[in-house]
């Protein structure tokens, strides 16, 4: 592999100006793509194989017409301190508003609350609930804006008027943190390489790599129903890994420079040798994002394969479009060791023969590996003791800002008629096998009316042909809470003996119930996952680093690290510490997705740190460096541009906590934190640690499986056959010529 590397890079440098007209020409068509394609919205929401989702669609095919997966707004009304919702004029503007709602072109149905009893029983709050044809994604702007003119017409006749449900998709908003975050990896790129070219070439990629991919993804939005989240996600990886990826391959090109090679053929080496661990990089990153659609989640696995691509097009571009502006950029990009004349007027950055920190603090971990080894351990053991009380739910409006319409309407109904009725359950009674059904409808309410956490149930309301029926339950705990769970639970309990009884079919569904069964297949696919990504990662790494310890320890390194960051998200989201610094508003639940998606996401970011440092070391071993010496020469050459990437990783994913969207935030700091935990305490100091105390054991690999496994020469091996070869050529040539 190094060996076509090498050449591709030489290819790039030559053939620049095709290079960059190849990607300048797919960053236009992307962006053509996407500019023509309609906005995204947030994606379909559907769990196959839950009790939840076959309860909905069955009412899909039960109850025709009435749009199960249409959009549904909540309009709250509160009267003015002192007065009742059934006061003259106040019942005047509901009933007026009522039937402006009514008007709309893609509404179903409209509520009036005082026929349908949805008035508090202090009289102070009323709310009507509005039915659409079309989901919220696709709901058309004239329907939300008469939704919103609708709300401010009753605010402006004395109410006050807030909008709950899905009708008003709010775009998520990072705020401008994002942007500090990629200035902060400017500053770092400067301060590593000495020299704004050389800083400026990963950012420019990296804006580049994520441009295609985050233009693709909203070109094709609409067609393969993704989400603005997808985008999001696509946008914080493609950044990190596509600076982190350029950046080790320039800094790889300085090096090369100062051995004393001419600028192509140091671009070349660069790609054969930095280049072939940011291939097995991002194969292990793509291997984690792919292996989220063993979850059958087709949100989850949209999510994964559209960050996957854009860590592909971020590794193509570091292969390819890095040495072709390093082929423009010339001289203007110094050798390892010297600065620009703008920041250093070219002089030399330190004297000759002098250790840097990588190499003092490797010689450091290499003379007491076991304390450093216990203390890592110890303190990432610690962080994640949180971790042991994890509660897992999904966001709801109770979670929004409180600057927000929805989150008001979530208040509002919840100060007027309990928190359950921001999460009502509804239930699907299918007695198509039964004889009687109207008896089984009855059975089931009353057995539901019996059960304890239960605020009310509405009389069940039968379809057309009388064998299937709705009934809606309002709970006494709000929709994210175990109370609401185990209610849940309870009625599915009741199932079985009401089938006994009727021979009907019990089905509970509803967006609570829904987060509870998508919670519980997250956890239920964790295991299988964490196998299939590990095991697939750990096959690849023995391959690259030919050694069964080294990538165990990567592996079980990870797993420290994650834990860890699981137990920081419920240090800060779940129990509120620093929750105002994170801008967190509401604690509660942590999302059911963060354990399954940190996993993976982080186990091929830490996979990164593992491949380029440890690459490195293995480079001096195969080399005949001895262990330890190993270690400090991977260090000597890596520490400082791992360190650098780390930062850079950690000040992209902190731009994204300043999000509007709960999710969106929640992932960016679970990131941040476990990118600093894997870099700097398991790459940095447990990994050097571990293989200091094996010594040559660490680079063990049995004899049948060094014959078995495939020869990818991540160290360069073919390189340095090429320049044997050269050598002899010259030699040959000479002697011609005598």
């Amino acid at each position: 592999m190094a060996t076509f590397l090498y050449k591709l890079g030489r290819f790039a440098f030559r053939r620049r100006h095709f290079v960059a007209l190849m990607w300048v020409a797919l960053l236009t068509l992307a962006g053509v793509g996407a500019a023509s394609a309609p906005v995204a919205g947030a994606s379909s929401f559907s769990i196959p194989g839950t009790e939840a989702q076959k309860a909905f669609d069955l009412l899909e095919s039960r109850f025709p017409g009435m749009s199960a997966d249409g959009a549904t707004a909540r309009v709250v009304f509160k009267a003015p301190e002192g007065e009742k919702m059934a006061d003259k004029d106040n019942k005047a503007t509901v009933e007026k508003t009522v039937k402006v709602l009514g008007t709309g072109s893609e509404v179903t149905s409209v509520d009036d609350p005082f026929e349908t009893h949805t008035v508090s029983k202090d009289g102070s709050v009323a709310y009507t609930s509005v039915k659409y044809k079309v989901s919220g994604m696709e709901l058309e702007d004239s329907s939300k804006d008469a939704l919103e003119s609708a709300a401010q017409d009753a605010r402006d006749a004395g109410l006050t008027v807030e909008v709950g449900g899905d009708a008003l998709q709010a775009t998520p908003e990072t705020g401008s943190t994002e942007v500090i975050g990629i200035a902060i990896a400017a500053v770092v790129l400067v301060i590593t390489f000495g020299s704004l070219i050389a800083a400026g070439l990963p950012l420019l990629t990296a804006l580049i790599g994520v441009g295609i991919g985050v233009s693709t993804i909203t070109a094709l939005a609409s067609a393969l129903d993704l989400g603005s989240t997808t985008s999001t996600l696509a946008m914080m990886i493609g950044l990190a890994v596509g600076i982190d990826y350029a950046l080790f391959i320039v800094s790889r090109y300085r090096a090369e420079l100062a051995e004393g090679r001419e600028r192509e053929e140091a671009a070349g080496r660069a790609v054969g040798t930095a280049g072939s661990a940011v291939v097995f990089a991002g194969l292990t990153v793509v291997i984690a994002l792919v292996g989220l659609s063993v979850v059958n989640i087709p949100m989850l696995t949209k999510m994964g394969v559209a960050a996957a691509g854009t860590v592909a097009i971020a590794v193509l571009i570091a292969l390819t479009m890095i040495p072709a502006l390093l082929g423009y950029a010339g001289r203007r990009v110094q050798p390892a060791g010297k600065k620009s004349r703008l920041l250093g007027g070219g002089r030399a950055a330190k004297k000759e023969g002098k250790p840097n920190m990588g190499t003092r603090w490797a010689s450091f971990v290499v003379r007491r590996p076991l304390a450093v080894l216990l203390l890592g351990v110890i303190g990432l053991g610690a962080a994640a003791l949180p971790a042991t009380s994890l509660e897992l739910g999904l966001p709801d409006d109770g979670s929004q800002p409180t600057s927000t319409t929805q989150r008001r309407a979530y208040d509002l109904l919840s100060d007027g008629f309990g928190p359950g009725f921001n999460g009502p359950l509804m239930i699907v009674v299918d007695a198509k096998a039964s004889d009687a059904p109207k008896a089984a409808f009855t059975k089931v309410t009353d057995e539901i009316e019996g059960l304890k956490g239960v605020v009310s149930v509405s009389p069940a309301v039968p379809n057309k042909s009388g064998d299937t029926a709705m009934i809606t339950v309002v709970p006494d705990s709000k929709p994210s809470s175990v109370k609401t769970e185990d209610l849940v639970h309870a009625i599915r309990g009741t199932g079985g003996e009401i089938k006994a009884d009727t021979d009907a079919t019990v089905l509970v569904t509803g967006s609570t119930a829904m987060n509870i069964d998508f919670s519980q297949k997250l956890n239920d696919a964790l295991i299988p996952y964490l196998a299939l990504v590990v095991g697939l990662a750990f096959l690849l790494l023995i391959v690259v680093f030919r050694s069964i310890l080294v990538p165990l320890k990567a592996a079980l390194g990870f797993l420290l690290s994650v834990m860890a960051a699981l137990g920081a998200v419920v240090a800060v989201f779940q129990w509120g510490w620093l929750a105002s610094l994170m801008g967190v508003e509401e604690t509660g639940p942590i999302m059911s997705m963060m354990p399954i998606f940190m996993v993976g996401v982080v186990f091929g970011l830490a996979m990164d740190y593992e491949v380029f440092l440890v690459t490195r070391m293995r480079e001096a071993y195969v080399h005949g460096e001895k262990p330890s010496q190993a270690i400090v020469t991977g260090f000597r050459h890596g520490a400082r541009v791992v360190t650098a990437a780390a930062v850079i990783m950690i000040a992209v994913f902190s731009g994204f906590i300043g999000s509007s969207e709960s999710m969106i935030k929640m992932i960016g700091f679970g990131l941040a934190i476990a990118v600093f935990f894997d870099a700097f305490v398991v790459r940095m100091a447990i990994v050097p640690a571990v293989l200091a105390l094996l010594g040559k054991r660490a680079w063990w690999l049995p004899k049948w499986l060094d014959r078995a496994l495939p020869n990818v020469d991540v160290e360069g091996e073919g390189l340095r056959a090429l320049d044997e070869k050269r050598r002899d050529g010259d030699e040959d040539r000479e002697l011609a010529r005598v």
